[in-house]
């Protein structure tokens, strides 16, 4: 099979591993691809947002199936123009992709369709969200509606925080995805990411992760699009895995057939378990980042034929098989990020890192010149590590890291904190 594959970050460079891996494949591209990437794939110079120039690469190219990575070209509607053309694509409809591109979409969805989730209200001025919010208290939490890079929820403890997070959403922070915002109950309790392989009618799991979305050690400062994550979680145990599938999962993939936009692709949860049992906060429609990174270490399956039965609608009978092991992620940035960061700084070591037993390096912001790798994004590289315990895997990803030189870059040095603080009580 001939396979292309969109987009350039450490999410994507773990598909292009996965999917080199398999028999079925006998090329494989990636637009605009990394230099992590490049080892998989051939990177074409190929704009992702002109859709009539990735149609004409596939046709030119008899491309047999394209493997859509971020979430913006699915909320762009790139699956549906593709299907258009008569070329497969994995992934949701634009229809279907508004699960993540709109929170007030899902939201909407789940009291419809009775899915548990917290309590929320949907506004499009400043003036209306103040006068509720106020009405409310805090905790709260506060979303741009629409795509935001990850960056567009403040889980505010003061009034004061969600005031100012209500302000600067209007005030055009996050473009046009702030033009309306979601102000929703705080949960408490723990966060999950579960994640479900769907072909319109048919949902099967695929694993459970837990990611780090602030940037500095224990949860502290803002969020990011994720500083490292780990598989399985132990937090998901048996009976909370089967509520998730048959209280959140279940019941999404039905209403979307019943509205009349079935859902292809990943349905990735983010999952609050509360004293009250799961409850959504959240769906995005593609594989997490960096979640993506160690579900690719764990799945002994090939990828290939799961991704061609959710096309297909042929997950009714399908199987997967994962390995027993966990898997951790550490996500190296660019010192600065999420705010404002440096490119073009060097990073040598990689090569000694990788050695480590059980290690597997995911390139993400990084470009090759003259056989130099060069940072060139803000989160940067995946320090990724297998092993029978999360206090192994994540001591063999800060082995690896203690072998990379790079000036300009910081990492979290807690990831998987809640897993090992649980397994070491358990000796």
């Amino acid at each position: 099979m001939k396979i292309l594959l969109l987009g350039s970050g450490g999410r994507e460079h773990a598909l292009a591993w996965k999917i080199a891996a398999s028999p079925l494949l006998t090329k494989l591209w990636c637009a605009p691809g990394n230099a992590g990437i490049a080892r998989e794939a051939e990177c074409i110079a190929l704009d992702v947002a002109d859709h009539a120039a990735v149609i004409a690469f596939c046709r030119r190219n008899q491309v047999d199936l394209v493997v859509v990575g971020p979430e913006t070209p699915l909320a762009a509607g790139i699956v549906d123009d593709l299907s258009g053309a008569g070329i497969k694509a994995f992934g949701p409809s634009k229809q279907a992709a508004r699960l993540e591109g709109s929170k007030g979409f899902t939201k909407d969805l789940c009291t419809e369709f009775n899915i548990p989730t917290g309590a929320y209200s949907r506004f499009n001025n400043a003036g209306d969200a103040l006068a509720y919010l106020r009405g409310q208290g805090a905790p709260i939490v506060v979303k741009a509606d629409g795509l935001a890079a990850g960056k567009g929820v403040v889980v505010a403890r003061t009034l004061a925080e969600a005031e100012a997070a209500i302000a600067m959403m209007f005030d055009g922070a996050f473009g046009t995805a702030g033009a309306e915002v979601v102000i929703e109950e705080y949960l408490e309790g723990r966060e999950i990411s579960f994640f479900a392989l769907c072909d319109g009618e048919t949902a099967i799991p695929l694993a459970s992760a837990q990611d780090h979305k602030r940037v500095f050690d224990r949860d502290q400062g803002p969020n990011t699009g994720g500083m490292g994550a780990y598989s399985p979680t132990p937090f998901v145990t048996p009976a909370i895995h089967d509520q998730i599938m048959a209280r959140i999962i279940g019941p999404t993939v039905a209403g979307m057939k019943a509205r009349g936009t079935p859902f292809r692709g990943v349905l990735y949860a983010g999952v609050m378990l509360t004293a009250d049992g799961p409850k959504l906060f959240e769906y995005n429609v593609r594989f997490g980042d960096p979640e993506c990174q160690v579900l690719m270490l764990r799945m002994m399956s090939d990828l290939v034929p799961a991704m061609l039965a959710a096309c297909d609608g042929g997950l009714k009978h399908f199987d997967l098989r994962w390995y027993p092991q966990f898997a951790l992620t550490v996500v190296m940035a660019a010192k600065g990020y999420p705010g404002d960061y440096a490119k073009g700084t060097r990073i040598e070591g990689l090569e000694q890192a990788a050695q480590i037993e059980g290690v597997q390096i995911f390139q993400a912001g990084t470009m090759n010149k003259d056989g130099v790798i060069l940072a060139n994004g803000g989160r940067v590289l995946n320090i990724c590590a297998s092993a029978s315990t999360v206090v192994e895997a994540r001591r063999r990803a800060y082995a690896a890291i203690d072998r990379i030189r790079w000036a300009d870059g910081f990492c979290r040095r807690d990831i998987g904190w809640q897993a090992v603080e649980q397994e070491e009580a358990r000796k």
